[in-house]
């Protein structure tokens, strides 16, 4: 899913600012440091390319979960980042079986290094077709001789043994024309070859896409192309926020939503576009506008062949100083479903927590929408849908926040019956509501224990930045809490120095 290149809470200020107008954005933006979180689809074939892939990183037909604590120490360097993988086993995911790397681990491209951000963007894919999943790594804020944060990528290659640290590194072919090098990236098969690509964004508008997998000698013989929506470009805050991909028009090639700042006004306001796959690859020129919105999931809700795009605006409907409002915002946060049609993006729907039964109710800053994922919980061919309020006010405490999770149907998203909420109040979901715990900072719904229903994970701000992640899993038709259990730093041997923000972003 799983998103905007963020800064996390320590760094940021609320985060209705990231989508006001870009004056706004690019401000806020000089002190980012914090994750880049991104929904991205791996390889799938015409028939499942609707559905939201999930990652099995040693090929055992389990689902695993990669994550970042992106602002960990490692070897006493400040926010060095590290990345963790859970592996799924028929119990779940918990720290006892996982692999936890940075860019210190044998056979992974870089040295950690203060500020770095290793793990900062992830998207996983077959890229080199050998059955098991690999994973492409962005550290955001890598410097590279005197070009401080000019950004660095490489893709960690599965095994048997899962991500083990072996990779390869894919150079930035422009370094000189802009900055943060893999702040976004999402992969899929954009021409539909068969093979994996790779799209990758930086603080520019122009897009890189690598076509036709990637192999030991990284970009080395790839073709390479670019792509330039719409979108405002240079600074921190600019470029693509978000890579999303997935097939919406159902043609058995991924189609990319690009997330960012639209150029037709002289300040810009954020506005997602729909780029489709074609046997060329994305075909800007055929792209289509969309409603606001910067964290964004594809999957075929409804179960009609086609994919739908799921995009959080999780900012207020508050009136600027200039007098305006943002364009299609709503108090308290809200999602805008675009269902797709083998035309691309149809009729949206947008949910808030005023909508039907949606728990809750629409208040100031609450984030309704400040993320989200789809996977198809009760095994019904429907993909449902998590969505985490994550500045929540729950127990009498401030930015606690929830989940929501609405399932999928003929119809679309129910907002009338079965909807579920989660918060660390809940009985049977550890911890407790407390101060900044901001319990959905990431959402993911992946079959991690086998049984072919997605079960749910969550991060949360937990400690004031040392971070979880809580498992939730499916009980065949439903999110249940048994058998649920909390992921600490220490389980997995991150630091709890300073502020790792473990678990904040999830690989998609």
């Amino acid at each position: 899913m799983h998103k905007q290149y963020r800064q996390y809470p320590q760094h940021r200020t609320h985060a209705k600012t990231h989508v006001m107008r870009l004056a706004l954005a690019t401000a806020t933006a000089a002190a980012l440091t914090g994750g880049l979180l991104t929904f991205s689809a791996a390889t799938a074939t015409a028939a499942d390319s609707t559905k939201v892939p999930q990652a099995d990183f040693n090929g055992d037909g389990i689902g695993d979960v990669a994550f970042s604590a992106a602002d960990a120490y490692v070897s006493g360097h400040k926010a060095a980042g590290q990345l963790v993988v859970l592996y799924g086993t028929h119990s779940g995911v918990s720290g006892a079986k996982r692999s936890t790397l940075s860019q210190n681990t044998a056979g992974v491209p870089g040295t950690a290094e203060a500020g770095d951000i290793f793990g900062s963007d992830t998207a996983y894919a077959d890229f080199n077709g050998d059955g098991y999943d690999d994973l492409a790594v962005a550290s955001a804020h890598e410097k590279f001789g005197n070009d401080t944060d000019a950004g660095g990528l490489a893709v960690l290659w599965g095994s048997p043994s899962g991500l083990t640290g072996k990779g390869v590194a894919i150079a930035d072919p422009a370094g000189s024309s802009h900055d943060y090098w893999g702040k976004t990236i999402a992969a899929g098969d954009f021409d539909g070859d068969g093979k994996a690509d790779l799209a990758v964004g930086n603080s520019s508008s122009t897009i890189y896409v690598y076509r036709g997998g990637i192999t030991s000698t990284g970009a080395a013989g790839l073709a390479r192309t670019t792509i330039k929506p719409p979108i405002q470009s240079g600074g921190t805050a600019l470029g693509p926020m978000n890579l999303t991909a997935g097939d919406i028009n159902g043609d058995g090639r991924t189609d990319l939503v690009v997330d960012g700042f639209e150029t037709k006004t002289d300040y810009g306001w954020n506005t997602n576009y729909y780029v489709p796959g074609t046997a060329s690859g994305l075909s800007v020129s055929a792209a289509k506008a969309l409603k606001a919105g910067i964290i964004t999931a594809i999957g075929d809700i409804n179960g009609d062949g086609f994919g739908d795009i799921v995009s959080g605006a999780s900012w207020d409907n508050t009136k600027l100083s200039d007098g305006t409002t943002p364009p299609d915002s709503a108090l308290g946060g809200k999602v805008n479903i675009t269902y797709g049609s083998a035309s691309g993006p149809a009729s949206t729907t947008g949910i808030t927590q005023n909508t039907g039964s949606v728990p809750g109710s629409s208040e100031k800053a609450d984030n309704f929408g400040y993320e989200l994922d789809l996977g198809d919980i009760n095994g019904d061919g429907y993909q449902d849908l998590v969505v985490s309020a994550a500045y929540e006010d729950l127990s009498g405490a401030a930015d606690t926040g929830m989940v929501t999770v609405l399932y999928g149907s003929a119809h679309g998203v129910n907002t009338s019956s079965g909807i579920q909420a989660f918060a660390q109040s809940t009985p049977g979901v550890p911890g407790n509501d407390e101060k900044g715990d901001l319990f959905g900072l990431d959402t993911k719904l992946d079959d991690v224990n086998g049984d072919g229903k997605a079960d749910l994970l969550v991060g949360s701000y937990e400690n004031a930045g040392d971070g979880t992640v809580t498992y939730l899993p499916s009980s065949g038709t439903k999110i249940t809490t048994t058998g649920s259990r909390a992921i600490w730093p220490a389980d997995a041997g991150v630091s709890t120095t300073g502020t790792p923000a473990f678990g904040a972003n999830f690989a998609d």
